[in-house]
Order: C-alpha cells, then structure tokens, then sequence
C-alpha cells in the first residue's frame, strides 16, 4: 500500500482469522478499515508455513483443526473452503490381558464403532452410555449455536430454552450446573472412555474433573458445540488456507492492511482513538472512530499502561509438537492400520484417572511422569500440503497436542523443561508403536530430524497470549455472566469504541471467527444508531 490516511473509520490491531472476519464485514458495509499485523505475514496464529526449509510441506504452527467457524460466516463472506470430514474420529490403544487393541471410532460407520467399543469392554453397555453422554452436548449445541452470532442473553434466558424435557433438562444440568466430572462419572464406567471423553474439557487450559471453577465444561463447550455437531474438520490446503480466504475476502471489499508494523502508542480515552505506530522505520499516526483490538487484555493492558489482573483460570496449557515424517511408524496393535489410526485423533496418556496423577504432578510443579497426549495426520485426509513427490515417497505431518503442561512449568527453565518435556510425549507415542517415531522423522540437510515443540512460554512469546493460553484468556460459557452484559455483543472494553475482536471476547477462543463477527456487528450496530457521525461513508448495511 503506498498511501496512509491519517483518519479510517475502523483500525483492527492484529491481522488474525477474527481480524480479518472482522475486516471483511465492517468493509463490505462500506466503512474505511485499516489492518495493524506485527509480523511479516497475514493470518496469526492460522498461517501455514514451510517450517523445515528442505522439504516443501507447509504445516500450521500452532492450530490445525477447524468445528467453531459457522458456516454462516463462510456463506456470508463467500469464503472458498473445504472442510473435509475425517473418516475415524479418534483411536485409543490399549494393552488387554496383555494384548494389543484400540478404541476406534470411526466418524462414517455406526456399527463399526459399537464393535470397536465391545472389543474393549466386553458389553454393548459403556457403548450406549456413551451414545447417552454425547447426547447432552448435541442438544446443548442445537438449542444455543445460532446464539454464538448473537447478543448475549442471561443465564436465566438460556436455562429456558432447556426446560422443554428430561434430555435437555439433563444437558444444561450436567454442562453448566455441576462440574463436567460428575456427569462423566455418572455415565461411564471405563477409565479408558471417561478419559477419552475428558480430553475436550482440558485441551489448552490447566484443569480437573471437579474443578469447582467449571473452567473443565466451557472448555468442553467448545469443542463439542461447533456447527450443532462438534465435529472437528479438516481444512484442505491447510490452516493457511482459511486465512487466505478471509485476506482475499477482506482485501475485496477495500480493508487495507499493513505488515511489519510494530505499535508505539494507543491514545484510547479522548474522544477519536488514535493508533502511533512504525512501518518500516517510517513514524505513522492514524486516527480511528473505532479501533478493535485483535490481542488479548494483556497486550491491552500494557499498550494502555493500565495494571492487568487475570484469573487463575486463565493460565494456559499446551504442549505442540510438529513433525514431517518419511513414513507412518506402525502400532502394535496388529488389527489397527497406521492410516486408520493417525487419520483421526490418535489419543494416549488420557485415561481418567491417569489424567488426574498427571494434573496433580503438574500443579506440584513436576513435569508428569506420564504425559497425556494426542497425535493426528493431516495429510492423511489432505495430501495437499505437501509437495506431489513428497507424499508419493510416503511423506506425512504430525502434530502433537501436549496436555497438563502449564505455562508454570516451563517459565523458570523453558529450555531445558521443553527438552525433557518433547522426550516425555514422544515416549508416551511410541509405547504403542512397534518403532521408535524419531526413526520415522525427515532428516534435514545438515542432520537434524525435522521436529519443532512449541511450550506455552513459547507460544506467549511468539503471539503475545497470556502464559501461552490458546484461548487469551479462560473460555466463558455461552451466556452473560453479569446483568450489564445482557443484551451487549461481549466484546466491549472499558474504552467508548475500542472493542475485542479475537479470542479476549466472550465467546472468543478457537479458529471460529465469532468474535471477529461480533465486534463487526457491535461497531455497525452504534453506525446504524448514529447516522450524522462522520463516517467515511452514510450507505451502512447491517447483516446480522
């Protein structure tokens, strides 16, 4: 861009999905909008990149799924994406009287998964109390999705559209009245089943079955609420694949944006909202009538020179480990192909109750002994990410997602913990392997095997997130949670104009774009109320 106003309607700090969700709304209704991004490159923390330079395979550094972006949002910014189903949804092993198994769920065959389930159990009867159990968040999900792109309603408004029978009274009940373990307890018998259902309740936070703060069931929520179903896809060409889209779509309806920019000031009480920043070594200033804020309340905090206090519950948890492979290592459990098992969410470490060792090492400040897990394959669902003679040679990602890896154990000696830690995951990974999975690694031309892990220090440094929180801060439930919230978008700050647009929102977090949508809507909504403002244009349409 050769030119910069001095004066746009809309300035978005962080050129993220939810920022360019953002942008590509407030645009489309007419309205001047200027995108701020710090690093070299658009789209966050949603970007695909070449992360081993000999081997052209582009992997996403930190996300690699995709349940929370309505297709509303797809529909209405006309976004050209692919979200292909995965064909097993997850795989468990586990050693019986000393044999080899796993628990594969496959995402496309009913009967297949009742007979991988009786293989475990030796009944029908954790299967249908499973069936029962995931029932509860699929009626949540079907009475409260299409909330997500609206205002916030009250809690007591929310508990209405429940008392319609004993399944849905049942729902809210077990989802947002009492902590998640009870209902887990409740239904499951299997140690192995009650872990694997857990794991959506502690993916990125630092939690425990009853942890009377419910942290557990809005983590939960999350990634079992997506589109009524829950189901987590996979974006074909990658991550970088949604962020393109949402760039094109914004740069289309007239969003400028701009790269390299590394803010000095925000002058946020006055009456306009003024941005100082650098682009390359060039002093620039811009005023906004609204400015929304793609960080999290840290990164407010310290551009406003305002104190931060968050809550105990905001401490993120997250170990990520991203690896090319020259082959799949095959398991030990015979009966399980390497494709089947690794197409889906390959789980290990997370039985229930181990879960809750590994949770009370970790909150002593000890790495766990055993490290609880999961692995998954991108490029058996999406071969598109590597180069052609790459797969055809048998090439593939990994991704690793680490659990009870709190940013307090890394922070003192990130190097040396983040060592022993990827040992620790790697090992609990190859425990069902008949290889080591480090014999399975490419090989770089000067010799090192292409594999980089990524601790909650690291993903605070790198995204400025709070102690490394994938969400910025503690997930909230789906509602208001104060009378002054009701009716609001839940992205507002305590500045007139200066809105949350990422994951800091309420019902922020995760690659959904929800937060990028309300904050879009909240900004037309005060346009809409106030025609003889000063806006760079009066033709504002609302598509809410």
């Amino acid at each position: 861009m050769s030119t910069i106003k001095s004066r746009y309607d809309v300035v978005i700090l962080g050129a993220g999905h939810n920022g360019l969700v953002a942008a590509a709304y407030l645009a489309r209704a007419g309205l001047s909008v200027l995108l701020l991004e710090k690093n070299d490159y658009i789209g966050g923390a949603t970007t695909s990149q070449r992360l081993f330079p000999d081997y052209d395979a582009r992997l996403s550094r930190y996300a690699y799924l995709v349940s929370l972006l309505p297709y509303k949002i797809i529909e209405d910014l006309g976004l050209k994406l692919e979200l292909r189903r995965r064909a097993v949804a997850s795989c468990t092993p586990f050693v019986n009287h000393g044999h080899h198994g796993a628990l594969l769920l496959s995402n496309v065959d009913k009967d297949a998964r009742r007979r991988s389930m009786f293989e475990l159990t030796g009944n029908d009867t954790e299967y249908d109390a499973l069936e029962r159990f995931y029932r509860l968040p699929l009626v949540f999900a079907e009475r409260v999705w299409d909330s997500m792109l609206e205002p916030l309603v009250s809690k007591e408004e929310m508990a209405g559209w429940f008392k319609v029978d004993e399944t849905s009274r049942e729902a809210w009940h077990s989802l947002i009245e009492e902590p998640l373990g009870n209902a887990i307890e409740r239904y499951l018998r299997d140690d192995l089943v009650r872990g694997l259902v857990f794991t959506d309740a502690k993916v990125g936070v630092f939690t425990f079955p009853h942890d009377p703060s419910l942290l557990q069931n809005r983590c939960f929520l999350y990634h079992l609420i997506g589109n009524k179903t829950g189901e987590w896809k996979v974006p074909v060409g990658g991550m970088g694949a949604v962020s393109y889209e949402l760039e094109r779509a914004a740069r289309k309806s007239g969003a400028e944006m701009l790269t390299n920019v590394h803010v000095d000031a925000l002058n946020v009480a006055g009456k306009t909202r003024t941005v100082e920043f650098r682009v390359d070594e060039k002093q620039e200033k811009v005023e906004a009538h609204f400015l929304l804020v793609n960080f999290g309340r840290n990164v407010l905090a310290k551009l406003t020179g305002r104190l931060f206090q968050p809550d105990r519950t905001d401490e993120g948890s997250v170990f990520k480990i991203n690896m090319l492979l020259s082959r799949l290592p095959k398991l030990k459990a015979k009966k399980v192909p390497a494709t089947d098992a690794f197409c889906g969410t390959f789980h290990s470490d997370e039985r229930y109750e181990q879960m809750n060792v590994s949770y009370d090492q970790a909150a002593d400040g000890i790495l766990p002994e055993k490290t609880p897990c999961e692995i998954y394959c991108h490029t058996l669902t999406d071969d598109s990410i590597l180069a052609r003679d790459l797969f055809e040679q048998g090439f593939h990602t990994m991704t690793l997602f680490g659990l009870d890896a709190p940013w307090s154990l890394f922070a003192r000696d990130n190097h040396d913990m983040r060592r022993e830690a990827e040992k620790r995951y790697l090992a609990s990974i190859n425990q069902w392997l008949e290889e080591p999975i480090e014999g399975c690694l490419a090989v770089a031309r000067d010799g090192r095997p292409c594999i980089e892990s990524k601790s909650a220090v690291d993903i605070e440094d790198a995204l400025g997130m709070y102690h490394g929180n994938i969400f910025h801060n503690a997930p909230t439930f789906p509602f208001a949670e104060r009378k002054d919230q009701v009716g609001t978008w839940g992205v507002e700050t305590e500045y007139d104009n200066v809105f949350f647009c990422g994951s800091s929102a309420m019902r922020g977090g995760a690659v959904s774009g929800i937060p990028g949508h309300n904050a879009a809507m909240k900004v037309l909504e005060i346009v809409k109320k106030t025609p003889n403002a000063q806006h760079q244009t009066s033709n504002v349409e609302i598509r809410a």
